[in-house]
């Protein structure tokens, strides 16, 4: 018997994720060293972490012992962070693990969760993995929601979860709060990831989950704090959740230099939520330069990013030109962004080599 034979038939067919990838990996297949690039695909913190996270990990103690599986510390100081109590707090392995453990929690084989693409991808990826069949209620041409045939999809269906991304991936939008209180009076399971919302001018949904108990939020500390690569998110979820996500989460998912370097970061977050506004203004100036570009066609950004239509060539030919200037965008080859690449917000240095490479490339 093949080891195909023996694998789970729908994984066998279903298409791979492709994620970006470092710097060191681009460098080799571009030519270029490290040092000449800028690293615009993956809406990082170019700042990277706060000087407390880098000296708490240079000192970190005890790794050979198991972390804390409850996260105990980090969830306190997430608790004064954000105003919610730390016992509806849960810590991840980025928000990309609660994801997974929401499908656990509630999808049994055939269940539908509603997606709406274009949006972040893993809601959409991850769905299937744990037998949930997704439902598609593609974005309007300006990719906001279309709120109707969220709900009548969902009534449709019996959805047991919608996911929302606020502001969205890729496109940068905000969702607006009387959309979101429309689709809480459905009976399915509301899920906003707010990966952005630091970025943005809102206050977030942190608050709400105490008064719906079909909402769940997420978030992560992978942007605004420049955790990204030690994989480091949360949720907020309603109270009757939180005994059994606590049944099924693995025991030490968050690692110790993980833990440790959140905890420093979030006392350091006025540092960090400076520098957050630092981006917000490079962003800015991204919206406004790209509009100058015969080229390229931005839409509004709440993010730390900003996507663009592009014209006049490919998306694709412009994603490599740029890489081949040093600078690396992120092009998506699927329905509805075909045309369309998303740029991240960089430190002033970078934004000003980015527009000077879009200079030369409108030049021809």
């Amino acid at each position: 018997m093949s080891d195909k034979a023996r694998i789970r038939r729908d994984i066998a067919s279903m298409s791979a994720y492709t994620p970006t990838t470092s710097l060191e990996v681009f460098a080799e297949r571009l030519g270029l060293a490290v040092g000449d690039l800028i690293k615009l695909d993956a809406n990082e913190n170019p700042f990277g972490p706060s000087p407390r996270a880098i000296e708490a990990l240079a000192r970190l103690p005890n790794i050979n012992v198991y972390p804390d599986p409850e996260s105990g510390r980090l969830r306190e100081l997430l608790a004064d962070y954000t105003g919610v109590p730390a016992k509806q707090i849960l810590c991840g392995a980025g928000a990309d693990e609660l994801i997974e453990l929401i499908l656990q929690l509630f999808i049994e084989p055939g269940d539908c969760v509603i997606n709406t693409p274009p949006t972040f991808a893993m809601y959409g990826f991850d769905a299937p993995l744990y037998h949930g069949r997704v439902i598609d209620v593609y974005r309007r041409a300006d990719f906001s929601l279309d709120v109707d045939a969220i709900a009548a999809a969902a009534q449709q269906h019996s959805a047991k979860l919608v996911f929302l991304c606020s502001p969205n991936n890729p496109s940068g939008g905000l969702i607006d709060a009387a959309d979101i209180r429309r689709l809480l009076d459905l009976s399915a399971t509301i899920v906003v990831d707010e990966a952005y919302i630091e970025f943005a001018e809102a206050d977030g949904l942190s608050d709400w989950v105490a008064e719906y108990p079909n909402l769940i939020v997420l978030r992560t500390l992978s942007k605004w704090a420049g955790l990204a690569g030690l994989r480091v998110g949360y949720g907020i979820f309603p109270s009757a959740l939180m005994p059994h996500l606590w049944k099924i989460k693995q025991p030490y998912n968050v690692n110790i230099a993980a833990d440790i370097a959140a905890q420093a970061s979030l006392r350091d977050a006025d540092l960090l939520l400076e520098r957050v506004r630092s981006l917000v203004a490079q962003r800015q100036r991204l919206e406004v330069a790209f509009a100058e570009f015969a080229c390229l066609a931005p839409y509004p950004s709440q993010a730390n990013f900003v996507l663009s239509r592009v014209q006049g060539l490919s998306a694709e030919d412009f994603r490599d030109r740029l890489a081949r200037a040093g600078i690396i965008a992120r092009y998506y080859n699927k329905p509805r962004l075909y045309d369309h690449i998303r740029i991240s917000a960089g430190t002033p240095h970078q934004v000003d080599r980015l527009l000077e490479a879009l200079r030369g490339i409108a030049a021809g």
